[in-house]
């Protein structure tokens, strides 16, 4: 498996999330010197810091290495201490009967039928891996 970086990805990947470079380092623990590395390509991270980048971006390890062009997560984690109204709520949804389920997403649809995605990127959260309005 290509395990290194890709520069270019992971800048796509911090502006979709409409972070700066200032902001990436501080969501990953790292200084923004040690950041600014890795996207300027001088320094790759281990696979295990690459996952975790791939993890806090909402996005895989996969993509970030160009294994895929698919930058979208397969598995999304949601720390109860960190959104715990979207931790709630992906809890209930979990757990709901099928009518709790399907009016939820009856309302995320409408909601992204008649919103723009990805115009504020100061939204209350995330759902299916992307902000939405």
């Amino acid at each position: 498996m290509n395990t290194v970086l890709i520069p270019e990805r992971l800048i796509k990947s911090r502006k979709l999330l409409g972070l700066n470079k200032a902001e990436a380092a501080r969501l990953l623990n790292l200084s923004k010197m040690g950041y600014g590395r890795y996207e300027s390509g001088e320094r790759s991270p281990s696979f295990q810091t690459i996952v975790f980048i791939a993890q806090k971006f909402g996005t895989t390890a996969e993509y970030l290495t160009g294994k895929t062009d698919v930058p979208d997560a397969q598995v999304i984690t949601i720390e109860r201490e960190e959104e715990p109204d979207l931790f709630a709520l992906a809890n209930a949804f979990r757990r709901g009967d099928s009518s709790f389920q399907k009016r939820i997403i009856k309302y995320y649809q409408e909601r992204k039928r008649t919103r723009a995605p990805y115009a504020n990127t100061k939204a209350s959260g995330f759902i299916a891996g992307r902000l939405i309005n």
